[in-house]
């Protein structure tokens, strides 16, 4: 019985089970085609070695969820120095996401996050990047405060000061970073006390 491939290919065999190759024709495409595989080969191994390999990394990010951002995040990130040399936690809200009681859950997962990238990578600090006009903070505290950016920053930055403020407690060892993204990308450090 012999089969055809779309390729136009004869797929078909010897009564023992092996390929039969009817023409010069169908060996010279099979062997074009695993040439150039073999050429392809290096060009992948490459692109796949671009990750480091698990061990030490610099830092573990918590951002929000907020799809606007998440290019900008990357360069951010990049534009430090931190190409590769992160972890990368996302929760809806960031900061707030990990504190509020309303989803108990997410702050969980956060420590335990915490706890694993120190464990396998070796993280130094933890920065926590919240960003302007969040939906997440409408939604858990029921109130849209981004019209007034003053407010918008004070009620961020209580956010973020305490959930770093718990990082410290938790783990003294690590360094942190409290960051306010806007939405054309750009970001301020937020103090750890006003």
């Amino acid at each position: 019985m012999q089969y055809r491939h779309s390729s136009g290919l004869d797929l078909g065999s010897t009564c023992c089970g092996s390929p039969r190759h009817r023409s010069r024709r169908t060996f010279l495409t099979l062997a074009a085609l695993g040439a150039g595989a073999a050429l392809m080969a290096p060009r992948i191994v490459r692109a796949a070695g671009a990750a480091q390999p698990a061990g030490e990394v610099d830092a573990l990010l918590l951002s929000c969820m907020d799809y606007r951002l998440i290019d900008d995040i990357g360069r951010y990130m990049d534009g430090r120095g931190l190409t590769n040399r992160y972890d990368h936690v996302i929760l809806a809200g960031a900061s707030l996401g990990a504190l509020t009681d309303r989803k108990k859950a997410w702050g969980e997962a956060f420590w335990d996050h915490v706890a694993v990238a120190k464990q396998l990578h070796g993280i130094k600090r933890v920065m926590v990047m919240d960003h302007r006009d969040c939906g997440a903070y409408r939604v858990f505290l029921e109130t849209d405060v981004a019209a007034d950016p003053e407010k918008e920053t004070a009620v961020h930055a209580e956010q973020l000061r305490g959930l770093g403020a718990a990082i410290k407690a938790r783990h003294p060892d690590l360094q942190v970073e409290l960051l306010l993204m806007a939405l054309d990308g750009s970001v301020e450090s937020i103090a750890e006390s006003a």
